[in-house]
């Protein structure tokens, strides 16, 4: 047994040993708690690194643009544990949202909402300042504007830009993280390394689809030539060029317009049926800033079309036009038909153009446009060359050949007459007038075969016009044209002759009662001769003077007379002479 000084010496080491082995374990459990907790966080940092790096390799999984920006927005929020995500693609004025794609919204629910936001409030402070932001309360933010109707409610907000070649494509916004808690700087951490890694992504589906347009470009430009190879229509080129230029832009609608005078015609439209109505409808170009785009030299944008009409007030004469969002105006050079115009390309309303901007993709349709017109009228040239070289052989054959037979015929029949008896002589004029008649009307078939398409013809216009009474007269008048008309009768006085014939007609419809009419033309010599003979009941001697009025006036007016005589046994003939030198009053 231990007493004294040295027992109790003994006793405190005991005691303090306890406390110390008691202090030591208190430690030891909050060391081990700090590193549990630690690895807790290691590990959720590793879990979170391993879902990033699923997401960037999700991402990515194809590159196609349309696809690219859902899975873009779909990681962000399951990275995050967010219910509702959003990615805004800005505008290329850089102040407006032309995409709103979302996440965590029903169909339904959009359109309770209304049309996607454009950019303003705390969407547009992304826009003005792309900074990662996160709040705690969205309605307590000076910039916030509030939600619509039917908006799901929203508190908690993570918004992070997205960024291509050092320019902002848009902004990712995330809301209500999940039970309720906020967004916390691992979660900003994360989304800013997944917008990095999306603008990386979202730059190569760019470039692939820049390739793939490039390589439809390729595709439409050899199907475009390999259709003006052959034979075609201009209709027909332009429908194609039209057709192809909506397709590789990615456009709503194409047209093609074709200047006329002062005004554009709209030629050749592709999209849907109410589109398609506005073929014929002509444009005026004192429209603001028509002229300006036809005269420039590149392709002009438009970013919204609709609002551009709305405000000059003409959205209720055309009200499709609302459907339209950016719209492309290339004028199409001028080519050697010198027709000009426009190409035009239009994307619906708040969709984007696949048109990279910078390119000149509609001006290269435009300029297939120009070619594919001149192409079609050398085309129609050649044609109508062929056309004419033909009636000139045709021409020179009949004057060569035929007539001369048929003349040397009749004068064989004239030399005959006098060794036949006189029964036979009465046939033999009879067959020689028939040749002399088929002699005159082979003479006009030749000045026909001259005549070249497009040009005024004075022979065509009497032919109209005679058309035109054979219903009023109950039947078809005769028409016999000699001589030069088109090319001998001078300009100003071929309008005089066609109203003194029409006044002629109509004076026989009124007054005759015909069965039978005879109009000739006659152009030779010195002068040009209109007659028109009726076997109706003649004109009284009292009315003729004032029924001869109109028509004395025209013939003084080319320095002509008329005269009227009757036709036996009973009729009119009304005769205009007037001097193949006509004055011109």
């Amino acid at each position: 047994m231990v007493t004294g000084k040295s027992g109790d010496r003994r006793a405190g080491w005991d005691e303090g040993a306890l406390e110390f082995a008691a202090l030591s374990r208190v430690r030891l459990d909050a060391l081990l708690q700090e590193l549990l907790g630690r690895v807790d966080e290691i590990m959720d940092s590793q879990e979170r690194l391993r879902a990033l790096l699923d997401a960037v390799v999700g991402i990515g999984a194809d590159l196609d643009l349309n696809s690219t920006l859902d899975r873009i927005v779909t990681a962000a929020c399951e990275l995050v544990g967010a219910q509702y995500g959003a990615l805004g693609v800005v505008g290329h004025d850089g102040k407006r949202l032309s995409r709103f794609i979302t996440h965590g919204v029903t169909a339904d629910q959009i359109a309770a909402i209304g049309p996607y936001p454009e950019g303003h409030g705390i969407l547009g402070l992304l826009i003005d300042h792309p900074e990662p932001l996160r709040l705690t309360d969205l309605a307590e933010h000076p910039r916030s504007y509030g939600f619509p109707a039917d908006h799901p409610p929203m508190k908690s907000f993570l918004g992070v830009p997205i960024r291509t070649n050092e320019y902002i494509f848009g902004n990712l916004y995330l809301t209500e993280k999940a039970d309720g808690a906020d967004f916390t700087e691992d979660d900003e951490r994360t989304v800013t390394a997944l917008a990095a890694a999306a603008g990386v992504v979202i730059d190569n589906a760019r470039l692939y689809a820049d390739t793939e347009r490039r390589r439809r470009w390729h595709e439409v430009t050899a199907e475009i030539t390999q259709l003006m190879l052959g034979e075609f229509d201009s209709q027909e080129a332009l429908q194609l060029i039209v057709t192809r230029a909506r397709e590789v832009s990615g456009s709503l609608v194409g047209a093609a317009l074709l200047r006329q005078g002062d005004s554009l015609v709209v030629e050749v439209v592709d999209g849907p049926p109410e589109f398609r109505n506005y073929v014929g409808r002509v444009i005026a170009l004192d429209q603001p800033g028509l002229a300006d785009v036809l005269n420039s030299d590149g392709q002009v944008v438009i970013e919204n079309v609709a609002a551009l009409v709305k405000e000059s007030g003409q959205l209720s004469d055309a009200p499709e036009l609302e459907r339209l969002g950016r719209t492309i105006l290339a004028p199409l050079p001028t080519g050697s038909s010198d027709t000009g115009g426009l190409l035009v390309v239009a994307a619906a309303a708040g969709v984007p153009m696949t048109v990279t901007p910078g390119t000149d993709l509609v001006r290269m349709f435009a300029n297939q446009a120009t070619l594919a017109l001149d192409r079609a009228q050398a085309q129609r040239d050649q044609s109508v060359l062929a056309v004419l070289e033909d009636r000139d052989r045709i021409a020179r054959d009949l004057h060569d050949l035929v007539i001369q037979r048929l003349f040397a015929t009749g004068l064989q029949l004239q030399g005959m007459q006098r060794m036949v008896r006189p029964e036979v002589q009465e046939r033999i004029s009879r067959a020689v007038e028939d040749i002399d008649t088929t002699i005159r009307e082979l003479r006009a078939a030749i000045f026909e075969l001259h005549h070249r398409p497009g040009e005024i013809s004075l022979r065509a216009d009497v032919q109209d016009l005679v058309a035109e009474y054979a219903e009023p007269l109950g039947f078809r008048p005769r028409l016999v044209c000699t001589g030069p008309l088109d090319t001998a009768v001078p300009a100003t006085a071929r309008p005089q002759i066609l109203a003194a014939i029409r006044e002629s007609l109509s004076n026989v419809v009124r007054h005759a009662r015909a069965s039978d009419v005879l109009v000739e033309v006659t152009a030779g010599g010195d002068e040009v001769v209109a007659r028109v003979t009726d076997n109706g009941i003649g004109i009284a001697d009292n009315t003729r003077q004032s029924g001869l009025r109109n028509l004395r006036e025209r013939a003084e007016a080319l320095g002509g007379a008329v005269r009227l005589t009757a036709h036996e046994p009973h009729g009119t003939v009304l005769e205009l002479r007037a001097p193949l030198t006509a004055r011109t009053g």
